[in-house]
């Protein structure tokens, strides 16, 4: 199994999260995230101009086949893509095991 974790852009959630519904992966996690990274948002405040890079983002986690990673990661190229700095990253690992705690199933099957 695969372990696909993306952090993305707030605002393009909905149309991932649709995207991935449309290719069949329905069940997956996620939380907002803030971050530090090379963008950076100018702000002013009482005409004083300062900058920061805490960046809002949204994390998603998600555990497929390994038959459906590359087509997970994809979609979520496609979908969560902008062309502007700060659109995200997506890492992908191994997952060993996962176990559905309800039917105590195990494998694929616990994915489902």
């Amino acid at each position: 199994m695969k372990k696909i974790e993306a952090i993305i852009r707030s605002e393009k959630f909905q149309e991932v999260k649709q995207a991935l519904q449309e290719i069949g992966v329905v069940f997956f996690t996620y939380w907002d995230a803030t971050g530090v990274g090379n963008e950076t948002h100018g702000h002013v405040y009482r005409g004083v101009a300062y900058s920061t890079s805490d960046i809002p983002r949204r994390m998603l986690s998600i555990v497929v086949s390994p038959e459906k990673a590359d087509e997970t990661v994809q979609v979520l190229l496609k979908t969560a893509h902008t062309g502007k700095e700060g659109d995200g990253k997506i890492f992908v690992s191994n997952i060993e095991e996962a176990y559905r705690i309800r039917t105590q199933e195990s494998g694929t099957k616990s994915l489902s």
